[in-house]
């Protein structure tokens, strides 16, 4: 943290560039008697306030009350006295003494501080700070490149381990994509090295996977056919055979057909029984980038910035009236619908989308969570991101806008994706390994420009900043980067190990799972088995991800009449048997998984855009309540198991060689079984929104008992007689 006096560094040693003393941090919009007093500083990475009275957190880059100014979307600067209002950007002028400061971030929180006690002129001098930092002109002004270059020689003299002690793969090598080759069980497809130094295209990364059957150079020959040379890349392989592949759109409509046959017949001959092959428009089916940013500012509109009304039915009806939840369920849905041809037909699925760099990435990644529960773990979801995502060239720079330049470019559909993740989460809490609470972290991280992993726009570009860092920073030539700048996956630079199992989801069912049978300790074996034609989800029939072509993206009750009956029909369609007989099988965790699509069991994930608000949060409620009770069980489990290991007597009665369980170091659970004789209360620090709502961050009526809080503890006294009347729960 930063010391209160001078212009010094920090523990990340950045630079203080102004600062400002007696500033009040509101905390209650009714009234001043919660803020906080302290100081505001201005530094080349943050902003940091420090109050009086210090709280401790564990983030080991942030304190309470610090934002980085990467993170700040908009910075208002406020006169009470004169009436003005001014958005203040890099360079600009202020021409009136701020007597407020709004700080308005990418992570939807909403802070606000007061200068009426502090010196006008330094007060004017610390927002003007503020407004240009959270502007730079270029990429490499971001504070990560200063960091990263100074941290790499510091580890070097203590001796680093190599790539940084990373174990997600990173798949800038051939041998990740071999691995992953071998998983999967893709025998008829193989490494690729054409685009070795970004000689084909400038987006793709360096090394993909092709069908065996097409050469090097008929790939190269191709290439020229596809936008910005962006050959078709494979995602991943079925233990059927079919294969799921991504593919950007053919610029030159005479040859589309010619050039789409040759790619199709080589990805038939990768295929055992040399099943078809089906392609799906996303750019057809599924909403644009502008869509889905549009939906985005609606609903932060609505959850983050407008005042609760007492009218708690406009409230229900704004949110879905923004259509983000109905852009997650699309996408769900045109998941589903690939799930079907790769396990149902039997058939290898190609996505393609103009660029392939955004909406592809979404269905891809869904799709592969939905199969493989491989990408239920936490290293295996890392590589999901890492594959179909950083590598294959979704552009994090644009769509995140981390230089705020261009408002057109920005699209949220990483959160997107997230939030369609938490909603399978939500239905099947046992298939996951991680949490919301490593969700909500990773969309936090993609604002810290500390980590490679969200800053660049493509592997190329990552390449060429690295190349001109390393120049400046006296890095060794051909040293690796993942060493000097890590990815965000090296989760020990933000978290304590403790605070990271908040990551490990107690109720996680391993492949690995230990039981009992008579006093001794065993271990479930599950014999490997092929993905069957059993999906659990909507029965509806799904045509591209649609009902029709008319209504493409269907409202809230639409899908109701096609989910009653689970019965057979006589005029029943292939995809609704399909889902029938998943339906009425019990769901396997380590099997397929599809997401139920009715409006009861979609939902607005609450950690995430309600967090910051006041009149959400629950004290000594919500689901970390329920996750503090699973990890205390888990860990009693555990401990107990221990025991039970190291029993060595003939008889129940002999005591036990050691009654403690494992090393608390090495516990999975941050919140640790306690004795039988304490109390069985929360912690008083526990909130529904815990552990990322440091008081104050948001500054709002303080109403207790609002519609808005009836509706968070389950009550559905507002959804309409029609919904009430058609779902089934």
């Amino acid at each position: 943290h930063l010391r209160p006096k001078g212009k010094v560094k920090s523990v990340l040693r950045e630079i203080v560039v102004n600062e400002v003393n007696f500033v009040r941090k509101c905390i209650n919009a009714e009234g001043s008697q919660d803020d906080l007093w302290g100081k505001l500083i201005c530094t080349n990475f943050k902003v940091s306030f420090i109050p009086q009275d210090r709280s401790q957190l564990s983030h080991l880059l942030f304190g309470e009350h610090d934002i980085p100014l990467t993170c700040l979307e908009q910075v208002v600067t406020v006169n009470d006295t004169k009436g003005k209002k001014k958005v203040l950007g890099s360079n600009k002028k202020l021409k009136f003494n701020p007597t407020e400061l709004i700080l308005y971030s990418k992570d939807l929180r909403i802070i606000r501080f007061c200068f009426d006690q502090a010196g006008p002129e330094s007060a004017k001098k610390v927002c003007l700070a503020i407004a240009h930092y959270s502007h730079p002109a270029d990429l490499q002004l971001l504070f990560g490149f200063e960091y990263q270059g100074r941290r790499y020689h510091e580890c070097k003299v203590k001796g680093a381990t190599p790539r940084g002690g990373i174990h997600t793969p990173i798949f800038d090598r051939p041998s990740d994509w071999d691995r992953e080759i071998k998983r999967t069980g893709a025998s008829e497809w193989r490494v690729c090295a054409i685009n070795e130094g970004y000689a084909i295209s400038s987006s793709l990364p360096e090394y993909a996977v092709v069908p065996v059957s097409l050469a090097d150079q008929d790939l190269k020959n191709y290439s020229v056919f596809f936008l910005d040379n962006r050959i078709p890349l494979w995602c991943w392989n079925h233990p059927n055979g079919s294969a799921l592949v991504r593919m950007a759109n053919i610029c030159d409509p005479l040859q589309q057909r010619k050039i789409e046959q040759k790619i199709f017949t080589a990805i038939t001959k990768s295929h055992p029984q040399r099943c078809d092959v089906i392609k799906l428009d996303l750019d057809k089916f599924l909403p644009n980038i502008q869509d889905i940013q549009a939906a985005f500012v609606k609903i932060r509109q609505i959850c983050v910035i407008d005042a609760f009304e007492e009218s708690e039915e406009r409230w229900l009806s704004s949110i879905e009236n923004s259509r983000w939840i109905e852009h997650v369920r699309a996408f769900l849905k045109f998941s589903a619908d690939v799930i079907f041809h790769l396990d149902g037909n039997n058939i290898s699925v190609v996505l393609q989308e103009e660029e392939d760099r955004d909406l592809n990435c979404v269905v891809s990644s869904l799709a592969q969570l939905m199969l493989d529960p491989h990408y239920r773990s936490i290293i295996g979801f890392q590589s999901l991101v890492q594959k179909e995502w950083v590598m294959a060239g979704h552009r994090f720079l644009d769509r995140c806008n981390h230089l705020n330049k261009s408002d057109k470019e920005e699209s949220p559909l990483f959160m997107l994706f997230l939030d369609c993740v938490w909603q399978m989460m939500n239905q099947y809490p046992a298939a996951f390994e991680f949490t919301e609470a490593y969700l909500t972290v990773l969309s936090d991280s993609m604002w810290i420009p500390l980590f490679s992993t969200f800053l660049f726009n493509s592997s190329k570009q990552r390449a060429q900043y690295f190349m001109d860092f390393a120049k400046n920073k006296a890095i060794p030539q051909g040293e690796d980067h993942v060493v000097y700048f890590p990815p965000v996956w090296n989760w020990s630079q933000q978290f304590s190990n403790k605070d990271l199992t908040l990551f490990n989801n107690p109720m996680y069912v391993g492949k690995g799972a230990a039981c009992v049978q008579n006093g001794e300790v065993k271990t479930f074996k599950r014999t490997k088995k092929t993905y069957s034609s059993t999906l659990r989800g909507t029965p509806a029939s799904l045509r591209n991800g649609v009902k029709d072509s008319e209504d493409t993206l269907p409202r809230r009750g639409s899908l109701v009449s096609e989910l009653k009956s689970l019965t057979p029909v006589k005029d029943e369609s292939p995809s609704e048997r399909f889902y029938r007989e998943w339906f009425a099988r019990p769901v396997d965790q380590h099997g397929l998984l599809i997401p139920l699509l009715m409006p009861s069991h979609m939902a607005l994930w609450k950690l995430f855009f309600l967090r910051w608000v006041s009149e959400a949060c629950i004290s000594g409620g919500g689901p970390i309540t329920t996750y503090h009770k699973l990890s205390q069980l888990v860990d009693e489990i555990d401990m107990l198991q221990s025991q039970l290991r190291q029993y060595k007597g003939p008889s129940p009665s002999t005591p036990l060689s050691s009654p403690c369980g494992p090393p608390s170091d090495q516990r999975r659970m941050y919140f640790k079984a306690s004795s039988h004789h304490d109390p069985a209360t929360p912690p008083d620090f526990l909130t529904s929104t815990f552990p990322f709502t440091p008081r104050g961050n948001l500054c709002r009526r303080s109403l207790q008992g609002t519609p808005i809080s009836k509706f968070l503890n389950g009550a559905r006294i507002w959804l309409s007689t029609e919904t009430l009347a058609n779902d089934t729960v």
